[in-house]
């Protein structure tokens, strides 16, 4: 099982959006490296959900339920998405700051490359954002 990182505009569709419906279609990523790492993900992944925007932190789980796979809302075929199930949420959030200040960290794209939309995160990287969001 690999982990990944998601980030989202709570105002558009937020963790709560994906907890609500219990399961959704992760559409929206443009960037092709993003995209790149969106097509390594494979069924059962876990997924860190990451609110962009004023909150800047990390807030909730999730599992990947398929592979991606061409958006089909799209005319193209260089679009993925994926269907995702929701998980627990974090006990509490975690921040780009406490994220920014950890050592496991620094060498992430999560704080090198800001924009990414998609990021693989290592094992070790998992277990801290578990740590210090309190998750189980």
């Amino acid at each position: 099982m690999a982990d990944y990182l998601f980030k989202t505009e709570p105002t558009d569709y937020s963790f709560a959006d994906l907890v609500s419906k219990g399961s959704g279609v992760w559409d929206g990523v443009r960037n092709p490296v993003a995209l790149k790492h969106m097509r390594e993900i494979a069924k059962g992944d876990r997924v860190f959900i990451y609110h962009t925007g004023s909150e800047k932190a990390v807030v909730g789980t999730a599992k990947a339920a398929s592979l991606a796979y061409p958006d089909p809302k799209s005319s193209g075929t260089s679009l993925f998405v994926i269907d995702l199930v929701a998980g627990p949420a974090l006990k509490a959030p975690v921040t780009l700051g406490a994220l920014k200040a950890d050592p496991e960290f620094e060498s992430s794209p999560l704080v090198r490359q800001g924009r990414l939309s998609v990021v693989p995160l290592t094992a070790a990287q998992a277990k801290r954002i578990e740590a210090l969001g309190s998750l189980k």
